[in-house]
């Protein structure tokens, strides 16, 4: 059996507990205002319980192939950008957890509707220092919202996220390496591609496409959609797959021609 994480070094533990206190006073008397986090698509909300993206869960995000990677981290940015503002957002990767995609940085996440000012980046000097510090923020109750990056996840660490998650009612995202995933309990597990951008009648960047295939729900169903992200900060369905009219059979060859 494989030992639980290893916890970050006392300073730096000290440091980030220290800075969730910190923030804690301006959050008190302040509840949840949701259980779950409605996308914005009924096609898409249908398939999920509570009709959203349920809180007090860990959520898998996945590119849908090692070139998808940056499409899956704005997909995960997005999310993050659309949970409640009464807190701050947490992110936390280790060395490998964010490879061949840079680190976050303030423009990027203010574009994808999160505003950097409620971000505390957590820089961990290894994959178990930063599923503890995870776990650490959670069982916390500060942040709005917890994120994380690792290159493995074996399936004793998901089931101590998600059952320091589900204690607090903090919704935990974490950006899993692609294509292939270990085992989790995971609620719900995104697997992210690239899609072709929107664009205006100029020719212009206008909205962010994503193909997204819900691989796996608890309690709910799974399905594949190309959605967009306007510069308001909301999800819609692609213009092609947002017509009712639309047989069934065009849909799935419109979202196999975005791939």
């Amino acid at each position: 059996m494989k030992s639980p994480p290893v916890p970050l070094p006392a300073p730096r533990r000290a440091e980030l507990v220290g800075a969730l206190r910190r923030l804690l006073p301006r959050m008190e008397g302040v509840g949840q205002q949701g259980r779950a986090l409605s996308f914005g698509i009924p096609a898409l909300d249908l398939c999920l319980p509570q009709r959203g993206l349920v809180f007090g869960a860990l959520h898998e995000i996945v590119p849908a192939t090692e070139g998808d990677r940056p499409a899956a981290i704005g997909f995960l940015v997005a999310l993050l950008g659309r949970m409640p503002a009464q807190g701050p957002v947490l992110l936390v990767a280790a060395p490998r957890g964010w490879t061949g995609s840079g680190r976050p940085y303030g423009r990027g996440l203010h574009q994808l509707g999160l505003d950097p000012a409620r971000v505390l980046l957590v820089a961990a000097g290894g994959r178990e220092q930063a599923l503890g510090a995870m776990e650490d923020a959670l069982r916390s109750g500060v942040p709005a919202a917890v994120a994380g990056a690792v290159d493995r996840l074996d399936l004793r660490a998901s089931q101590r996220l998600q059952l320091a998650a589900r204690e607090t009612g903090i919704p935990l995202l974490l950006l899993r390496q692609g294509p292939r995933t270990e085992a989790s309990v995971a609620m719900t597990r995104w697997r992210v591609g690239a899609a072709p951008a929107a664009r205006d009648r100029f020719g212009l960047f206008a909205r962010w496409r994503w193909r997204l295939q819900l691989e796996r729900c608890r309690n709910g169903r799974t399905g594949a959609w190309v959605v967009e992200f306007d510069d308001a900060y909301r999800f819609s369905l692609a213009a092609a797959m947002a017509d009712p009219a639309l047989p069934r059979r065009a849909g799935a060859q419109s979202l196999a021609r975005a791939g």
